[in-house]
């Protein structure tokens, strides 16, 4: 059984209504449930913040019991380096993931301060793009 944790930063609690023309119109949770039928081989734990310290507290507990983490930190992304401390502490592999393409929207949005510190990077193929990190992990685990 392979260890995941999915991490998102603020306002992807929102994700189905906010925005719906950037965002689409599911749930994380509705889309969660269906990562875990597409991945019956994979323990998912979920978590979700709009708050930068409970994010890095998560990503610290994480340590010797996640085998990877998928991680969209939202608009954190852009603006926290203590996060991208956190990830490259932790030495757990971890594939940024954003569900829009962030380097096609405000200028803003082009700087990431955590894509150093992870193995990879998805952005722009909307939720898939977290199905696509697990494809990796699966893979990288042969």
């Amino acid at each position: 059984m392979l260890h995941l944790a999915i991490i998102n930063g603020p306002n992807l609690n929102l994700l189905g209504v906010r925005e719906p023309h950037i965002y689409g119109h599911q749930t994380f949770e509705g889309y969660l449930a269906e990562l875990q039928q597409r991945f019956p081989d994979v323990s998912f734990q979920y978590y979700q913040s709009n708050v930068e310290g409970e994010l890095i507290n998560f990503l610290h507990d994480c340590m010797g019991q996640m085998q990877g983490i998928i991680l969209n930190a939202g608009a954190y992304t852009h603006t926290s380096i203590a996060i991208a401390d956190a990830v490259s502490a932790i030495g757990i592999p971890v594939v940024e993931v954003h569900i829009s393409n962030v380097l096609a929207r405000e200028d803003f949005r082009k700087t990431s301060f955590i894509s150093s510190k992870c193995i990879g990077s998805i952005s722009g193929l909307g939720l898939e793009g977290y199905a696509l990190a697990v494809e990796y992990f699966l893979q990288s685990k042969k």
